[in-house]
């Protein structure tokens, strides 16, 4: 026979033994088991509630500010509180990442040597140039960043931004350099 051991759970072990080794007598067992959830426990219900349809309605995209907020407008509650039960519930924004395309492989251009070969130690300055282009999202679209980075003291000598990426950004950030 099987018996209830945990709220909504089953075991294999009597209500009388398991009673028993954990030194309480039956009817409190029961009385636990039968018990109404607390004032608190129906509390959080309806916060937990509100907090999932609020994250629902943003399509999964509302961090925790915006949650409490939404949340706040209907049961005044901390947003230490709203944070505990994302966290303990796992509700997450998702970020959406934008993408752009960064390396075409497939072309027929000459490829350049490396010549540093991992080897970045660098003993004077200017003896070593690197350069990076980055790909910075804006509300008009991609702009195109340049940057010359000297790898003796670290730190950036040049750089250009321009909206489209040609040589000529790479050039201007060179010449800036220089």
């Amino acid at each position: 026979m099987i018996y209830p051991f945990i709220k909504g759970h089953s075991s294999e072990l009597p209500v009388e033994k398991m009673c028993q080794s954990l030194n309480v007598s039956r009817s409190s067992y029961y009385a636990w088991l039968n018990r109404l959830p607390s004032k608190r426990e129906q509390e959080d219900a309806k916060l937990l509630e509100l907090i999932k349809k609020s994250h629902q309605e943003s399509g999964g995209i509302y961090g925790l500010d915006k949650v409490h907020r939404d949340v706040k407008e209907a049961r005044p509650c901390s947003r230490k509180r709203v944070y505990r039960f994302t966290n303990a519930n796992n509700i997450h924004s998702k970020r959406p990442r934008k993408f752009k395309a960064t390396t075409n492989s497939k072309h027929n251009l000459p490829v350049a040597e490396n010549l540093l070969n991992q080897n970045f130690k660098v003993d004077k300055p200017n003896a070593v140039w690197v350069c990076d282009i980055s790909y910075i999202g804006t509300e008009d679209g991609w702009d195109y960043l340049a940057t010359v980075k000297d790898l003796f003291h670290k730190q950036i000598v040049g750089w250009a931004v321009a909206s489209t990426m040609t040589r000529d950004l790479a050039i201007q950030a060179l010449t800036n350099a220089i």
